[in-house]
């Protein structure tokens, strides 16, 4: 029998956030006084399994990072990546810098920063189906009714949702497939996927569900901002009670 293998969470951070028109890249905006990737980093520093936490960051915000990591007692994060050229390139050059010290059957959960409200659920069910099935993708099903446009004001065609999933984070994988779909999607000239379960898809390998949340939220816009915070105060009303 080998060792067992270890949990790495591995958070994104590597977008300017364009769509919020800030001038601070929106996973260091603060909410709260708290910066939106120190609620996502907690989460992650909390749970029981997760074992070391690489953080892929953007280029001129690292020493920032560490300082947060420091002021927060975030003891579990080891690596600070910067983050490349796009969101594939990013999590490359974490799985570049997890490599160096980690077994190739160690478990890799890729999360977003901005999903500050991921639960420990969420991440425990994404490492046991990696475990169980080598993937899993944080999925929630496709409640609204969708319409396939071609020009982008009308439709005429509709989509059955039973047959859609909407993907969020974590994504978890193996490190060493992961590795070499990454390695084989560069031989191939695909350079800017998605995300890594659409790059495990266009390489030809079947991706497995794990549970995600309506409220596991990706802030991209200034309204998601306010959710969130909507969501933080029912949170600790939650915890009033008790």
């Amino acid at each position: 029998m080998g060792e067992r293998s270890m949990n790495i969470a591995m958070i994104i951070a590597g977008g300017s956030g364009n769509r919020m028109h800030q001038d601070i890249p929106k996973q260091f905006l603060t909410v709260n006084e708290k910066p939106v990737i120190i609620y996502t980093l907690e989460v992650f520093q909390r749970h029981p399994l997760i074992e070391e936490i690489t953080v892929v960051c953007i280029e001129g915000w690292e020493r920032v990072l560490w300082a947060y990591v420091k002021q927060f007692n975030l003891t579990k994060v080891t690596a600070v990546v910067r983050g490349g050229d796009c969101g594939q390139n990013s999590i490359y050059k974490g799985l570049k810098e997890i490599e160096k010290g980690h077994n190739q059957e160690d478990i890799v959960l890729i999360h977003d920063a901005i999903r500050p409200l991921v639960s420990e659920e969420i991440i425990s069910d994404c490492i046991s189906k990696t475990i169980e099935y080598g993937s899993a993708i944080a999925c929630i099903p496709c409640a609204e009714a969708m319409l396939v446009t071609e020009n982008q004001y009308s439709s005429g065609r509709i989509f059955k949702r039973e047959e859609l999933k909407r993907t969020q984070t974590p994504q978890g994988f193996r490190l060493g497939k992961l590795l070499k779909v990454h390695e084989k999607a560069l031989t191939l000239g695909i350079t800017n996927s998605t995300a890594s379960c659409t790059l495990m898809i266009e390489m030809g390998e079947e991706v497995h569900f794990s549970k995600g949340s309506e409220k596991n939220l990706k802030l991209t816009t200034i309204e998601d901002i306010d959710i969130f915070k909507a969501l933080l105060l029912a949170k600790r009303a939650e915890w009033l009670k008790d």
